[in-house]
């Protein structure tokens, strides 16, 4: 049995997915993934990790109503969500402005910054459980 926090990484882009499972595996967290947010939805209600990442533009559900999905949800709600998107820094004030919806705990633009990704994970739930790297590699 494992102790290591569980990540729910969502995103439409497989390369992505791929670099982000292995980030976050190396660094002692549990990756699982979404391609959109009905996949994001169910994974969410069935694994119940301890943080999320969520992209903004994908297909069958956008971000924005996932976001708002998971922070309307009494079950979810507590789960801290990091926005990671291209689309850039407007999406934060506009995601802070909608009317009854928290701002998400953490943002970030892509091209992704490793180090500063795994500075707000840490600083959101923790460590990872597993073994923590020494080195950092960008």
């Amino acid at each position: 049995m494992t102790d290591r926090k569980k990540i729910l990484i969502v995103d439409d882009e497989k390369d992505l997915l791929t670099f982000m499972t292995t980030l976050f595996n190396d660094w002692g967290y549990e990756p699982l993934t979404a391609l959109d947010g009905l996949e994001c939805m169910e994974k969410a209600r069935s694994e119940k990790p301890d943080l999320i990442t969520l992209d903004m533009t994908m297909p069958r559900q956008s971000g924005v109503k996932t976001f708002r999905e998971l922070k309307d949800s009494p079950d979810l709600a507590v789960i801290p969500v990091i926005i990671i998107t291209a689309i850039g820094d407007n999406m934060e004030e506009f995601l802070s402005k909608r009317r009854q919806v928290p701002a998400p705990e953490g943002f970030m633009t892509k091209p992704i910054d490793q180090k500063a990704l795994i500075e707000m994970v840490r600083g959101l739930i923790g460590e990872g459980g597993g073994p923590i790297r020494t080195s950092e590699k960008n």
